[in-house]
C-alpha cells in the first residue's frame, strides 16, 4: 500500500491518510490482521507531524477499522466480507452517502449517471 498526501489540498491531510487507508481495506490491499505503519513511520516516510497521523489512525480505531495497541500499532481489524456492520455505522454512513448524493444532484448530475458511477466503483471493490 502506497499512502500519498497532498499538503495543499482542500481536504486535511489527516483526512486523505484515512480515505486511502479505507480505500485500501475496501479493494482489499489491507486485510484484517494487517499492521499499519507505525506513527513516527508514517510521518517520517510523508515528511508530516506525527500527531496528523495519530488523527488519522484515531478516526480509523473509532471507526472500528482498526485496533491500537502499544505493542502491536495500528492493526487492521475488519475488511470486506467480516460480517454486517451495526445499525450505527449504517446510519453514519447513510448520512455521509446522502451528502456525497445531494451534492452530485445539486450540481447536475443526472440520478442515472450517478448510480452508474456509483455501480463501477462497487464493481472495482467487489473484484469484478
Amino acid at each position: 500500500m502506497l499512502l500519498s498526501v497532498e499538503p495543499d489540498g482542500d481536504v486535511p491531510i489527516y483526512q486523505q491518510l484515512r480515505d486511502q487507508i479505507v480505500v485500501a481495506v475496501a479493494a482489499g490491499e489491507l486485510a484484517a490482521g494487517d499492521s499499519l505503519p507505525t506513527t513516527r513511520q508514517l510521518a517520517a516516510d510523508l515528511g508530516i507531524n506525527m500527531h496528523t497521523v495519530n488523527k488519522a489512525y484515531d478516526l480509523l480505531r473509532a471507526e472500528g477499522l482498526v485496533r491500537l495497541g502499544r505493542r502491536t500499532g495500528a492493526v487492521v481489524v475488519r475488511g470486506p466480507g467480516d460480517g454486517a456492520p451495526g445499525a450505527e455505522v449504517v446510519a453514519d454512513w447513510e448520512r455521509r452517502a446522502r451528502t456525497l448524493l445531494a451534492e452530485a444532484f445539486a450540481k447536475g448530475m443526472p440520478p442515472p449517471e450517478v448510480v452508474e458511477r456509483c455501480r463501477a466503483l462497487l464493481d472495482e471493490f467487489s473484484g469484478r
